[in-house]
């Protein structure tokens, strides 16, 4: 499943798309897919993601750029979690304190809910133990991975993080695995060669800028 902002910032927009559209049961859109698909302006966005946008849209074959133009706003509800960009009110909204998750906490048909947007690992609970912020912290050599026990009537609203563009300080690719049978939901933070996406964002004429941030997951 797909939380939105497939493209917007790399160096391989098609390749992306064309994996997503082979791998994922769902997608939605995220902000930087309406605005590549021109379903919005770019008012919001500061001058680097501007340009990368606009680099975005030039590259994109056209059946690409119809496929972000289809993809449907959240939230959605799948197999029994519900599925979202920014959060239940408004898919451009960053949910970043539990104050702003409560909402979403309290009115999602499910108990466990996906939610991006942010590219911030963890997410917020709300059950017996009150309202509670979720910060997974994976070991940082090598693959890390920290695992979520769901338990019965407490509520979710889970972030699996960025495969590109982490925001939370740990440069490597984040991404969850949710095992319905097992009520476990795991986070998952994996290394990759960052000098050689940062190369070719560079060859590509993006902002340095761009390139620069991927070592550091702000």
């Amino acid at each position: 499943m797909c939380l939105g902002d497939l493209v917007g910032y790399g160096p391989d927009p098609n390749e992306v798309i064309e994996r997503i559209r082979t791998l994922a049961s769902a997608a939605i859109r995220g902000n930087h897919d309406k605005a590549i698909a021109g379903l919005s302006d770019l008012e919001d966005f500061n001058p680097v993601a501007r340009l990368a946008v606009e680099w975005s849209r030039s590259q994109l074959r056209p059946e690409n750029l119809n496929y972000l133009a289809g993809l449907p706003a959240g939230p959605i509800h799948l197999d029994g979690v519900t599925l979202m960009h920014g959060s239940m009110r408004d898919e451009d909204e960053y949910v970043f304190v539990p104050e702003q998750a409560l909402d979403g906490l309290l009115v999602a048909p499910h108990a466990l809910s996906f939610f991006g947007h942010t590219h911030v690992q963890g997410g917020f609970s709300f059950g017996e133990a009150g309202l509670q912020g979720l910060t997974p912290q994976a070991p940082r050599d090598g693959i890390g991975v920290v695992s979520l026990r769901l338990e019965r009537g407490t509520r979710y609203l889970l972030n699996p993080g960025s495969i590109g563009q982490p925001r939370d300080g740990d440069p490597r690719a984040a991404f969850a695995i949710y095992d319905s049978n097992q009520s476990l939901v795991e986070f998952w933070r994996v290394p990759y060669d960052i000098a050689v996406v940062a190369d070719r964002m560079n060859r590509a004429g993006l902002p340095e800028a761009l390139g620069m941030r991927l070592y550091s997951g702000h």
